[in-house]
């Protein structure tokens, strides 16, 4: 520990241990299709009904959020891995990353709902709050939907994502 708290290393070492949930957030700018994949999301209030997730300051998702202010989550289901390794990947086009993943667009957003997810929302940025080196947005629920009822989902943990049903 230092007289400023833990570590990075031994934040990241203990924080791994947190189960947090695998979405997808997207949103469309100039007609461009945007996502990525996000770990760090929860619920904040029922009324009004908001949701909440937290961005690299140097992420190409936050760089679109400056310009738009709807936006989609998708919740991934169990089966759903290959998607979120896929929009986690580093590297990958800024265009046409979507092309290789089902979807269709929300019905206020337009941003991609991801086909078999277990659930689905579409949210207008209410707030931005800096916090380290990630933005917290917080987004009001204009829209949302369930999948499967029988559909799992995806966590990340200890630096894996594995499956929950």
């Amino acid at each position: 520990m230092t007289e400023q708290g833990v570590t990075s290393d031994a934040f990241r070492a203990v924080a791994a241990r947190l189960a947090a949930g695998v979405v997808v957030v997207s949103a469309v700018r100039h007609g461009v299709a945007h996502a990525a994949t996000v770990s760090s999301v929860a619920s904040v209030s029922l009324d009004p009904a908001l949701l909440l997730f937290c961005v690299h300051v140097d992420a190409r998702l936050r760089d679109v959020l400056d310009d738009v202010d709807t936006w989609a989550v998708s919740v991934l289901a169990d089966d759903q891995a290959d998607v979120a390794d896929w929009l986690a990947s580093p590297g990958r086009p800024a265009v046409g990353q979507l092309d290789r993943v089902s979807h269709r667009p929300g019905p206020v957003s337009g941003a991609a709902w991801i086909d078999g997810a277990a659930a689905w929302f579409d949210c207008r940025t209410e707030a931005v709050h800096a916090a380290g080196d990630h933005d917290v947005v917080i987004g009001r629920v204009l829209a949302a939907g369930e999948g499967s009822a029988v559909a799992g989902a995806l966590v990340h943990l200890r630096g894996r994502v594995r499956t929950v049903r």
